[in-house]
């Protein structure tokens, strides 16, 4: 997993309350357990003015031209400001994936369903939480400016604007650390490899009946 410490992305702003994991990454794309391959269908109902399936190419479908991210001025965009309860509706960790598969780095919004919340955390995306009139403070920065930037600086626990106001935000100190340290649940567990060597030989030793 990609350590986090300081991020400095373009923002984009989708400004719509209670996105749910089948907005951000329809049913039909949950074919694969991998977690690459999936941010060229993020949004995929929004993004596009046909209907999407897997295996289709997305140079050959028909962008729609009113969502946001289809416009030119938030193109490489890896902060994502959102409404109130993104990523509520069903549990699939493919939601995450599809986002940090585009180029997300750091998703704000006031809340969070919890679920898609704790599945963020798993993968190295940053899930944000600020005060819903700071949300609507930093939306109507970043329509009225483009090439809006924000810096999202994890070890101080802030995000700093362009006009260096800077904005606190609360952060688990083990997911903190997780993140600093670019450790997955795998990252975690390979920490404790000499441990996990020594048990088994010790296992070997006492019930050699279950290795034969």
């Amino acid at each position: 997993m990609e350590k986090f410490h300081t991020v400095t992305g373009l923002v984009a702003p989708l400004d719509r309350a209670n996105v749910d994991t089948d907005a951000i990454i329809p049913k039909q794309f949950l074919k694969s357990i991998k977690r690459s391959g999936f941010g060229q269908n993020l949004f995929d109902e929004w993004r596009y003015l046909d209907h999407g399936e897997p295996g289709m190419d997305p140079a050959q479908r028909r962008l729609n031209p009113e969502f946001v991210l289809n416009q030119p001025r938030y193109q490489g965009a890896q902060i994502l400001l959102a409404r109130a309860n993104f990523g509520c509706g069903s549990s699939r960790e493919h939601a995450p994936w599809s986002l940090q598969d585009y180029g997300f780095r750091v998703i704000i919004a006031p809340s969070f369903a919890d679920i898609f919340f704790n599945n963020c955390f798993k993968i190295g995306l940053l899930p944000i939480i600020l005060d819903a009139a700071v949300l609507d403070h930093l939306f109507e920065e970043v329509k009225s400016t483009v090439g809006y930037r924000l810096t999202v600086d994890l070890q101080k626990q802030t995000v700093i604007t362009p006009k260096n106001e800077a904005f606190s935000f609360a952060v688990d100190a083990f997911r903190k650390h997780c993140l600093v340290n670019g450790l997955d649940e795998i990252g975690l567990t390979l920490q404790h490899t000499e441990k996990i060597k020594q048990f088994e030989q010790k296992r070997r030793t006492e019930q050699p009946w279950l290795f034969m």
